[in-house]
């Protein structure tokens, strides 16, 4: 079978259709009061995604036309601030690893007050449902980005036995079909993954979702202008001067 960019893109037109008129309808409202409340109190969103969903985090944290009061969290902290080894980083054991939890806490900013927004397609892995729990027993807001089709279509790894979107108090699907995949090739060969599209365009939906709320209600909305336009730096280094020691930007 033949496919073409256009169908790709019809593909992700469809998608990204569907959940900005899902945001318009109110289908993230209660993502953004819990992201807006945090802030409030003084807290921070901790964003987490392990695998290519990490680049969920990075959309969430530390780059231009974001929230500053934003955090990455990802697994090579256990290595850059804690006792793992870096060889303990490649491939993708860590990533299903349910006993990393509680050292990825131990080494992360987290505060009472803190939102925790986790990006799984699969929503399964050990670490990604670890981290959800662990939160939860702590205290926090957790609000999950993950693919219900998908999810609902495999069996958990963590030893509860539960999926990210059964723990999180908001969850938001990212509409990718099970496998991620959009496109058929041939028989049993797919290309065209679709989540990190999708969520991205989630991430910067939730980001203009709070900033607006924000102004709404009279605040000024504690934002990343770009390092590369003049007065950047020094504009993005005062806000981050109000979080100092509550968030991590790492190369």
């Amino acid at each position: 079978m033949t496919v073409t960019p256009t169908d790709f893109l019809a593909e992700a037109t469809t998608r990204l259709t569907q959940l900005a008129a899902d945001a318009e309808a109110g289908g993230l409202d209660d993502a953004i009061a819990l992201m807006v409340d945090a802030i409030n109190a003084g807290g921070v969103v901790q964003a987490f995604g392990t695998g290519h969903s990490e680049a969920f985090a990075m959309e969430i944290a530390g780059r231009a036309g974001g929230l500053i009061p934003t955090n990455k969290i990802a697994l090579r902290d256990v290595a850059l601030y804690g006792s793992r080894s870096p060889q303990e980083l490649v491939g993708s054991a860590l990533e299903r690893e349910t006993s990393v939890v509680d050292e990825l806490f131990d080494v992360s900013l987290t505060g009472p007050n803190d939102v925790f927004i986790i990006a799984s397609n699969s929503g399964v892995n050990g670490s990604i449902v670890g981290v959800a729990l662990k939160a939860k027993e702590l205290g926090h807001p957790v609000i999950a980005v993950t693919s219900l089709q998908h999810t609902a279509a495999v069996e958990p790894k963590h030893a509860s036995g539960s999926r990210l979107s059964e723990i999180a108090d908001v969850v938001i699907d990212n509409l990718a079909p099970y496998g991620d995949a959009t496109l058929t090739l041939s028989e049993g060969v797919s290309a065209g993954a679709i989540s990190s599209i999708t969520a991205a365009f989630i991430a910067q939906l939730l980001t203009l979702g709070v900033a607006q709320k924000l102004s709404q209600l009279g605040d000024v909305p504690p934002m990343y202008i770009s390092a590369n336009i003049p007065g950047g730096d020094e504009h993005n280094h005062a806000l981050e001067d109000l979080y100092r020691d509550r968030i991590r930007r790492s190369a």
